[in-house]
């Protein structure tokens, strides 16, 4: 006799199919996922032999974050004056924080500089522009060489050295960095994501020893 009509293989037979889509559905979850959680290769940090940071060719078609002034630090910083400094991250590794208020493996958060012009005639006496290229800094999360870490780029270069562990910037972000060690505080775009799923700690009351 056929089963085809028996209500009690009809039951069986339909909660296997639901298994099984939702095994199905599941597995295309954490695929994606697994794709989504980082930058894609061609964004990826990469490195020479000598494991100098490759400045990346097309980081100004990347997301980008702020413009700031004299947020370099003057005794590392490129010339010791000021400078303008325009931040680039990867599309994805900005998406991925906007999902979860941090920041994924092999991100790369790659501040510009260049200088600071002025007292132009046709504009007003306060006004201030950016002019020549003078150098990268970049900050770079990459769970294979210790974490997060901090490299140089000098215009015209290729490449640049990782900065010691002693550099001022390690301690700086570490202590005052609103997200993941980094200055989400001067992000406006991303501190509603970090405020959002509590990865935001208030760099003042970091600070003052508040808690």
């Amino acid at each position: 006799m056929s089963g085809l009509g028996d209500p009690r293989v009809l039951p069986d037979t339909k909660t296997i199919m639901r298994q099984r889509t939702k095994t199905i559905l599941l597995l295309a979850t954490a695929v994606l996922g697994a794709t989504y959680a980082q930058p894609p290769a061609k964004d990826a940090p990469q490195y020479t032999k000598d494991g100098e940071l490759l400045l990346p060719r097309d980081y100004r078609n990347w997301s980008f974050l702020s413009s700031s002034v004299s947020m370099s630090y003057p005794e590392e910083g490129p010339g010791g004056h000021a400078m303008f400094g325009n931040l680039f991250v990867q599309p994805t590794a900005r998406e991925q924080f906007e999902k979860t208020g941090t920041w994924p493996d092999k991100t790369v958060l790659l501040m510009e500089l260049r200088g600071v012009g002025g007292n132009d005639p046709f504009l007003n006496k306060d006004a201030q522009f950016q002019t020549d290229l003078h150098g990268y800094e970049v900050h770079v999360k990459d769970s294979a060489r210790g974490d997060w870490a901090f490299y140089g780029i000098r215009s015209g270069a290729t490449s640049g050295k990782a900065f010691e562990k002693t550099a001022k910037c390690f301690s700086c972000h570490e202590t005052h960095g609103a997200a993941d060690t980094t200055f989400v505080q001067y992000y406006p775009t991303l501190i509603g994501a970090a405020k959002q799923y509590g990865t935001y700690k208030d760099p003042s009351r970091k600070a003052s020893g508040a808690r």
